[in-house]
């Protein structure tokens, strides 16, 4: 795996370089923003790693135009700014997690092991979790063993399949709403509460799985795997 670490404290960037060769790792290096972005743009990378206060581009602003070019690409923010209010932000963004400075740098590998497990399977046509399979491609939630099917409207099953695809992160309304609506849309972001709550009354049937709201921050999916019914 590539990763392209932006960091402009260069004692932090030689750390982080450091850890990531040590684990196995291949790494960029860029000391702002601009220079990441050009480096983004010429170069492959499976993963990137970021500060948010950085000279030339800050972070978010990277990741405003990486997602103009890879909506795909998982995005670490790691940061000294750790209020509910800054995550929110950058996770509206796209960022795909955050961590907070001073970091533990082991648990950062774990994060990095876990974001490529989630993103491999964001790109599969199928989830299943207990005897549910999600699939992609009739947009249908099926309990094999029960044998019981629904279909969900593409964007219901869009957005139950984006949750679910990342469990262990938390979209905020905006992020959905920016995601399967757009900012130009006619719509307001009130219309991601209305699609929640239809999602979650189709899919009472099926207890693996579910949608659960973070009061103030937003909405995680929920993979109840052990569930057989």
């Amino acid at each position: 795996m590539k990763i392209l670490v932006v960091e402009d404290e260069p004692e932090i960037l030689d750390l982080l370089e450091t850890i990531l060769v040590k684990n196995g790792y291949k790494v960029k290096r860029a000391v702002d923003g601009g220079e990441a972005l050009d480096l983004f743009l010429d170069e492959k990378f499976d993963m990137v790693i970021c500060d948010e206060m950085m000279p030339v581009l800050s972070g978010n602003d990277l990741v405003k135009e990486i997602r103009k070019e890879d909506q795909s690409i998982p995005i670490i923010m790691v940061t000294a700014k750790g209020s509910v209010y800054d995550k929110e932000i950058s996770y509206g963004l796209g960022v795909d997690d955050y961590m907070v400075k001073p970091i533990n740098y082991d648990e950062l590998i774990m994060r990095i092991k876990a974001i490529a497990r989630r993103s491999k399977i964001e790109t599969s046509n199928i989830i299943k979790v207990g005897n549910v399979v999600l699939d992609n491609n009739s947009h249908s939630i099926t309990n094999k063993k029960k044998k019981e099917s629904i279909t969900l409207t593409k964007t219901e099953f869009d957005i139950l399949f984006k949750l679910l695809s990342y469990p262990e992160k938390i979209f905020s309304k905006w992020q959905l709403f920016n995601e399967f609506w757009g900012v130009s849309s006619d719509v307001d972001d009130d219309i991601v509460k209305v699609f929640i709550s239809k999602i979650r009354k189709q899919i009472e049937p099926f207890p693996e799985i579910g949608i659960k709201t973070i009061m103030g921050v937003g909405y995680q999916g929920i993979r109840n795997d052990a569930q057989e019914g």
